[in-house]
């Protein structure tokens, strides 16, 4: 890392791997910390609010980063990372967004779109940042740039942004009617969310959501191996200088953002043509993402650098068909409970942050020098064993049908009690049919018994 305007200052930092590691896990630290309050938080507020505060918190701090770094070094990088963590707010937030505007029948459409924008920012960020830092801005310029782009998206959302389609300023009267009439949304309802109970008790003792926790949990170990510790190991093994080093580390993201419309427009045709219910979309989905990736992963560390072009191509492959898991399993938290979709994102993310912080920890111990292709290996196989199991577990208990407790107790009694009434209804429409035909022969029915 360089600054060319101040020569005061080093250019370059040579932290140690472990240093490395310690910073690259800072940032989950705090999102794992972020992650339930958020969901409670995005709840009660509403997202626009929270989402604007943690991404404008996010941004300030991303522009203090270089002089943080300047004046303590690598432990002021690392608390620079943790706070933007707590700023962490996107998951909760999205969920719960798309919960109070998506339609049912464009619930899957539309949440396979806006998770697109993660693996856009993931291209970005990845080429932008190799490509900053090679220049006369150096890599504080990479800071300085994301900061610009996070406070020009706040200035949009404060403007265009709305928590419900009730307290929508651009968007016309049919389209509004359409979709409050959908999620049977009316004006009071912000009053009724409030005072819904949070079941804690049925959320906790679900086998969907854990079968979706272990789904979340090993995906996500699979794509922050990669996504935190790929240009290390196209840097150690593969031997690419930087330049090429951020375009590379960029392709695979490219490829699953590119693959993200594939399976939206793929899922969307299922769906509408009713060739798979929600529940095997969402299972078919998940094993592509997971254990395709798997498989390619388990091949990745037996290619060295004289078969450099085949490990960047499984590499591309690995990560670009992942992107099957928003459709697989990022979106089940919408399905499972509509009305605590918040909720159940942040318990996810708080204990996906976990993961993810865990992972570079972990490939810190087993990597110890990035120019060994052996202890790769160990980090290839040990995510291809997690992403293998993580979805063995979500094919046995993972579903897409809303569970009971979605709906507070009353309610579901109220539900029983008109189900009740409508298996009633044919034994009670064949009854009144018998009786009148009975009458008509004068035969009497039930108590009155005809005398011999």
């Amino acid at each position: 890392m360089r600054h060319r305007s101040m020569r005061t200052r080093p250019w370059y930092y040579n932290w140690t791997e472990s240093e490395k590691s310690y910073i690259l896990s800072s940032f989950y630290w705090g999102s794992t910390l972020a992650q339930f309050p958020a969901g409670y938080l995005c709840k009660r507020f509403g997202s626009k609010a929270v989402l604007l505060l943690g991404t404008l918190g996010s941004a300030l701090l991303s522009a203090a980063t270089p002089h943080s770094i300047y004046a303590a070094g690598w432990q002021a990088f690392c608390l620079i990372r943790l706070l933007q963590g707590l700023c962490q707010v996107t998951w909760p937030c999205i969920h719960q967004h798309l919960a109070n505007w998506a339609p049912e029948a464009e619930r899957t459409r539309l949440g396979a779109f806006a998770y697109t924008g993660f693996d856009c920012g993931n291209v970005l960020a990845m080429y932008a940042a190799g490509t900053i830092a090679s220049s006369p801005l150096g890599w504080p310029g990479i800071s300085y740039a994301s900061s610009g782009l996070a406070l020009c998206w706040c200035l949009l959302w404060l403007l265009l942004g709305a928590n419900r389609a009730s307290e929508a300023r651009f968007i016309g009267a049919a389209e509004k009617e359409y979709i409050m009439g959908d999620l049977q949304m009316q004006l009071s309802s912000k009053k009724r969310e409030r005072r819904r109970a949070i079941p804690w008790r049925g959320i906790f003792t679900s086998a969907p959501f854990y079968a979706l926790l272990c789904a979340r949990c090993a995906d996500t170990w699979g794509l922050a191996t990669m996504q935190a510790e790929l240009p290390a190991y196209l840097s150690g093994v593969l031997r690419l200088e930087m330049t090429s080093n951020a375009v590379f580390s960029a392709l695979p993201f490219l490829l699953m953002w590119a693959m993200c419309y594939v399976y939206l427009i793929v899922a969307d045709t299922l769906l509408q043509y009713k060739c798979l219910s929600l529940t095997a979309l969402r299972k078919t989905y998940n094993s592509i993402a997971l254990w395709a990736p798997a498989s390619i992963m388990l091949a990745v560390g037996f290619v060295g650098v004289e078969q450099k072009s085949l490990a960047l191509l499984l590499v591309t492959l690995s990560v670009g068909v992942s992107s099957a898991a928003t459709i697989g399993s990022e979106l089940n938290t919408i399905d499972l409970s509509p009305n605590h979709a918040g909720i159940l994102a942040g318990i996810l993310s708080t204990f996906t942050n976990l993961v993810a912080l865990c992972t570079p920890l972990v490939v810190g111990v087993l990597v110890t020098d990035a120019t060994q292709r052996s202890e790769w290996q160990l980090v290839f196989s040990l995510a291809a064993v997690v992403l293998f199991a993580g979805n063995v577990i979500y094919l046995i208990w993972g579903t897409a049908v809303t569970q009971p407790w979605n709906e507070p107790a009353e309610q579901q009694q109220l539900q029983l009690h008109d189900e009740e009434e409508e298996e009633q209804k044919p034994f009670q429409a064949a009854r009144l049919q018998i009786q009148g035909a009975g009458a008509e022969e004068g035969v009497a029915l039930g108590l009155h018994c005809k005398d011999p």
